[in-house]
């Protein structure tokens, strides 16, 4: 015996959806009384087949039970064009009729098979519009700083807030967690404890994980990567804008108060993924990690100490800083089982640009930017050592943060103003070169600022330049990283040709 096979399917029961109940209803009255299977799936979405109802409908189908599938609509068995290809074909092969009741559509005729077909890439198109709706919102709201859920993070608890008149929630700092943290931090921007020292320390002092689980090095490291501690300012901001993160919050609203949230792609692997690619936005939340004592963290995170010395480093002390001379793209690195073993490429290659015109060894680059920052050191030769000390010291005092922001700020216009100067006519030109003229002088007259209140915080430095000079080929990994921050702005390759923009 032969039966009609009913199928409804419900994905998320709301107020205006039609219930299961309701679409097995008019399937009924399609089959006028006839002999019926019913299949029903509910809380599954039509973008796939992937349903155990209908996977045992088309079971019965193969094995000669049905004659006819009646679905209340055409979307309820399926939004895939492929899928509701390869469904017609083993109907057609088993002569399965097909019968839409609100649509009425006849599969005997060539018109009904095409209409089926036009609707079935109708229903595809509603799918991915919901779907980029869905995930329009989620980056809105997002960058609103809204509480987006998940796992709170140790050392915060939830509190109930308002943002822009919506009700949400934020973090707020646990003092019993936090003291913690800070405590984490502390012990391993010093340099001589590793996560698994760091472990073995909590664990011989008997301080317990206060939400009941254990102390390991992949639970630290991700407190150590995690921004929403940090108090950012200027300082994570060109942190993560050498890093290649899209950063959704102006330079001037990095006042060090907030932390930050860092919205990583799906697309993101591994076990450390970089930030390139990811978004950066400011959370309500104040942060409770100082900011230098975060990027050193971060530093030894990203670059381990251990990288510098091996044969073959992971990484190199250059990233951040390389740009491609042609798109402006970020250069990422690259390995390979060569002599060389490491090299750069642009990270736009086959997009907007074709590369950089020649490969680029990474041991042949650092030598020669090794060369190049020994140098501007010895110019340096002559200075006081408190305004040293602002240059070299890694764990010198952060200098004045609102005058931080006003560099960023003229940087980013004197960028933005470079970058018209190819459709500039004669009278914009002009404005152009006086207003980078204008913008120069400002910067140098904050520069000097800077220095004069770094210098007041920091006369306790007493290393002359020249030594560190001679100490720059013994330096670590992210020493040397701390010394081309504070130098180098940007370094530009292009067809050969290698441009080195410096601070000072």
């Amino acid at each position: 015996m032969l039966y009609n096979a009913l199928y409804a399917r419900q994905s998320v029961e709301k107020k205006d959806s039609i219930s299961v109940e309701s679409q097995l209803a008019y399937c009924r009255y399609e089959a006028h009384g006839e002999a019926c299977i019913e299949y029903t799936d509910k809380g599954f979405s039509g973008k796939d087949t992937h349903r155990p109802e209908f996977e045992r409908m088309m079971q019965d189908i193969r094995t000669g039970k049905v004659k006819r599938v009646i679905v209340y609509k055409l979307d309820r068995i399926s939004r895939s064009i492929l899928d509701f290809a390869n469904m017609m074909e083993i109907f057609q092969q088993y002569h399965v009729e097909f019968l839409s009741s609100t649509e009425k559509f006849d599969t005997s005729t060539p018109i009904g098979r095409a209409m089926l077909h036009i609707c079935i890439v109708f229903a595809q198109l509603e799918r991915e519009t919901i779907q980029k709706r869905v995930t329009d919102a989620y980056y809105a709201r997002s960058r609103k700083g809204l509480y987006m859920g998940g796992r709170v993070p140790y050392g915060y608890r939830l509190a109930q807030t308002v943002i822009d008149n919506i009700h949400t929630a934020m973090y707020e700092e646990l003092p019993e967690e936090s003291e913690q943290i800070k405590l984490i931090y502390t012990l391993y921007a010093d340099g001589s404890h590793s996560l698994g020292d760091i472990v073995r320390y909590l664990h011989t002092h008997q301080i317990k994980h206060l939400r009941g689980s254990c102390w390991n090095t992949a639970r630290l490291s991700e407190m150590l990567r995690n921004p929403v501690y940090v108090q950012a300012d200027v300082d994570v901001y060109r942190f993560f804008q050498n890093q290649g993160t899209a950063i959704y919050n102006p330079v001037s609203d990095f006042t060090g108060t907030h932390a930050c949230y860092l919205y990583k792609e799906k697309s993101s692997s591994g076990k450390n993924p970089s930030p390139a690619g990811n978004e950066l936005v400011l959370a309500p939340h104040k942060g409770f990690i100082p900011s230098s004592l975060w990027l050193a963290c971060r530093f030894r995170c990203l670059n381990n100490r251990q990288s510098a010395k091996t044969c073959k480093p992971q990484n190199s002390w250059l990233l951040g800083k390389i740009k491609c001379g042609r798109c402006g793209y970020a250069l990422t690195l690259r390995k390979s089982n060569t002599k060389q073993g490491r090299y750069f490429v642009c990270s736009q290659s086959g997009k907007c640009c074709k590369g950089t015109g020649c490969t680029i060894y990474a041991n042949i680059l650092e030598s020669y930017m090794m060369e190049a920052i020994r140098r501007k050191l010895s110019e340096w030769e002559n200075l006081p050592a408190a305004q040293k000390a602002v240059c070299f010291s890694e764990t010198a005092p952060s200098p004045n943060n609102t005058i931080k922001i006003q560099l960023a700020q003229i940087d980013e216009e004197i960028d933005m103003l470079l970058s018209r100067l190819a459709e500039a006519d004669n009278v914009l030109m002009a404005y152009i070169n006086s207003r980078i003229s204008n913008l120069d002088a400002h910067r140098k007259t904050l520069l000097e600022q800077l220095l004069s209140q770094s210098a007041a915080a920091s006369s306790g430095f007493t290393i002359p330049s020249e030594n560190l000079v001679l100490q720059w080929q013994n330096l670590s990994f992210s020493e040397r990283q701390a010394v081309l921050d504070i130098f180098v702005k940007v370094i530009r390759i292009a067809d050969g040709h290698l441009e080195i923009e410096y601070y000072f």
